[in-house]
């Protein structure tokens, strides 16, 4: 399927801009940075999970704060997952490889 029609049902409206007809997004780096940071989000998100089990009363972080940063780091990582997912299904379909 050509670029110009990737969008789930086509493109959605006219193009009304000046960028070029072959204008692409950085599609390699978005899957870069996805790929890179997923294990590392999903890691710290463990590591807070940790850090909030063993926080006691006296700590610099209370266990609230060392859960929202867990939580938001997990947040992240599914994110970035949901990223990769995505961009491998485009890529897939603009080959030709899967479902239209």
């Amino acid at each position: 399927m050509p670029r110009s029609r990737s969008g789930a049902f086509g493109r959605r409206r006219p193009r009304t801009g000046t960028e070029p007809v072959t204008a692409q997004s950085a599609v390699r780096l978005r899957r870069l940075l996805a790929a890179l940071f997923l294990p590392l989000f999903a890691a710290a998100a463990v590591l807070f999970a940790v850090l909030a089990a063993e926080a006691e009363p006296g700590d610099a972080l209370d266990r609230g704060d060392l859960v929202v940063l867990a939580v938001m780091c997990g947040v992240f990582a599914l994110l970035a997952a949901v990223n990769l997912w995505v961009l491998g299904r485009r890529l897939r379909r603009e080959r030709g490889d899967g479902p239209t």
